[in-house]
């Protein structure tokens, strides 16, 4: 079946058709992680490393090899490149037991990229993911069938799509080859210590597990990082705050039950944070004339206290961004900063937003991660905007865009403001590389004004699939990030500001309110209620300033002193 992904930007967003959540509904992928492998788990996947190179796996077409980076574990995986016609499988035949359940699992990398198992006698499965820029783990499970003694399990890549990367494939289950019993999950870790500690970082070490390829570091329940040996330290924290943690050990069979936790607080910030009200209301300021009312920042109507300039240029300059004022606002340069300058003196903050139509940005490797950081803070200099919006619509890898936000934090200061407007589809799991990034630099993020619109259905956090265009919609789906690591206080709700601003997702202001009530009070709730509330959710961002003008501001005047007046 083919799943495609539409984009579009005069004033929009990218969309994302209702097939792709029904998609990760139907196979079953979870908003905020799986379960673990038993212990008495085997794999029954042969070479499922690939360290025997492709023995035991055929790949169409010899679509197939084997690459020593990137690896999840070991020192090899595999890389199959789809062409033409082909979409680069790579499967194994492996003996199994009738009337019995499985649980298949891979780590991948790469754009729609498939894990699946076929011949079970019941119902085949398969699992995909549109984007990993960095390692994330694709899972399914089947019962076979009354006569089924073996199944096929196979990846895939899609046509007209680069190379995939996968590697560590297992197949949990009783085997049915008496002479291939698999290897045991390891044994809880045991030992586990917090060591320094900053305002920002717990530092922690615990002992070795037998038979352990790797280790994952839990935070409060939710994953954030997986290391080879024995040692981590847990960063982006916020200063005086108790954090839990526990770690489990991985090899290609699955991952051990967790260890025991350890608490520890991280010392006393400084508290020379961000300006901003307890609850805010940010907009996009359109740099360009799309038909929507034509602005000039001192024109931005005073309800918005975050404005994000939409939006910074990409240059030849691998990572690097420039920022010029379309000519045909007819805005000069220099009043274009005093209007800046005079929405600070009234308390309000600007920011560079970095994505949009003309924002294809790579931060892949460190030395474009450091081109990020030294153009941005260029940027904050010359027009003297107070920080930068991640609005990147292409992807972007975890890794280096925490350590390109992190040096821009280093050069910038603790006054610097970060927004993030990722889509639905990259907060539906932490393991997403734009969840991943949010939870990476949660001790310097401001606010995850995450698109509510352009999407089609998605899962909430109780895995019931929602519509765009509801109160639940917006509860559930906030939820996920509420619930998987950020602070309330770094989730707002990003809508369009009239039914021009978007393809789909509007919805009248009073939905917006609701929504805010539902999650801040308990009150106002759809059929999804959660369990608990959060008094410190920022507020609501939109798409556009400009459309909310060309609407007299409906949007602002309706939402803004609602948001103002949260608890």
């Amino acid at each position: 079946m083919e799943r495609a992904i539409r984009s579009t930007r005069t004033g929009t967003r990218r969309r994302l058709g209702a097939l792709l959540a029904t998609a990760l509904a139907a196979t079953g992928l979870a908003a905020l992680g799986g379960a673990p492998a038993h212990a008495a788990d085997v794999n029954l996947v042969k070479n499922p490393g690939f360290e025997s190179g492709l023995s035991n796996w055929t790949c169409s077409s010899d679509s197939g090899t084997t690459v020593g980076s990137p690896v999840h574990s070991g020192t090899s995986a595999l890389k199959a490149t789809p062409a033409g016609s082909d979409d680069a499988q790579c499967a194994q035949t492996v003996s199994v037991k009738p009337n019995s359940s499985y649980t298949l699992s891979a780590w991948v990398q790469g754009s729609y990229v498939y894990l699946g198992a076929s011949g079970t006698g019941t119902t085949d499965v398969s699992t995909w993911t549109p984007s990993a820029s960095g390692w994330q783990q694709l899972s399914t499970a089947f019962t076979t069938g009354a006569n089924t003694t073996s199944v096929t399990v196979y990846t895939h890549g899609w046509y007209g799509q680069p190379a995939y990367v996968a590697d560590d494939v297992t197949l949990t289950g009783p085997g049915g080859d008496p002479g291939n019993p698999g290897d045991p999950v390891p044994a809880a870790p045991g030992g586990l210590t917090a060591g320094a500690v900053t305002p920002t970082s717990v530092a922690l070490s615990w002992n070795p597990s037998s038979g352990a390829t790797g280790y994952n570091l839990y935070q409060d329940g939710t994953k954030v990082q997986s290391v080879g040996g024995t040692s981590a330290t847990a960063t982006g924290l916020a200063p005086s705050t108790a954090y839990r943690f526990e770690v489990a050990a991985t090899n290609a069979t699955g991952e051990s039950p967790k260890s025991a936790p350890v608490t520890a607080t991280t010392g006393a910030g400084s508290g020379n944070g961000p300006s901003l009200p307890k609850h805010a209301v940010t907009g996009y300021w359109q740099n360009f004339n799309n038909g929507a009312t034509v602005q000039k920042i001192s024109d931005v109507q005073s309800q918005y206290d975050i404005i994000a300039v939409a939006f910074a240029d990409a240059t030849t300059t691998p990572g690097a961004v420039d920022f010029t004022l379309d000519p045909s606002l007819n805005y000069s340069e220099a009043a274009f900063k005093a209007d800046i300058a005079a929405k600070q003196s009234a308390g309000k903050n600007v920011v560079i937003s970095i994505g949009g139509e003309r924002g294809t940005i790579s931060v892949n490797d460190s030395a474009s991660a450091n081109n990020f950081a030294d153009s941005v803070y260029a940027l904050m200099q010359k027009y003297g905007f107070n920080g930068v919006d991640i609005d990147l619509e292409n992807g972007l890898n975890p890794t280096y865009m925490t350590q390109a936000l992190r040096a821009l934090s280093a050069k910038a200061g603790s006054k610097l403001v970060i927004t993030m407007a990722p889509q639905t589809i990259d907060m539906q799991s932490t393991s997403a590389g734009y969840f991943k990034t949010a939870l990476n630099i949660k001790d310097i993020l401001t606010v995850v004004n995450m698109q509510y619109y352009n999407s089609g259905s998605m899962n909430g956090c109780d895995g019931k699939v929602y519509s765009q265009g509801t109160v639940d919609f917006l509860t559930a789906l906030a939820c996920i990030q509420l619930e998987g690591g950020l602070d309330p206080s770094q989730v707002g709700l990003g809508l369009p500001a009239s039914t021009r601003g978007a393809g789909s997702g509007y919805v009248d202001p009073s939905v917006v309110n609701n929504a805010l009530d539902c999650l801040a009070k308990g009150t106002s709730c759809g059929s999804f209620k959660p369990s608990r509330t959060y008094p410190g959710i920022r507020g609501a961002m939109t798409w556009s300033t400009n459309w909310d003008a060309t609407a007299a501001n409906t949007w602002s005047n309706g939402v803004g002193p609602h948001v103002h007046s949260l608890p």
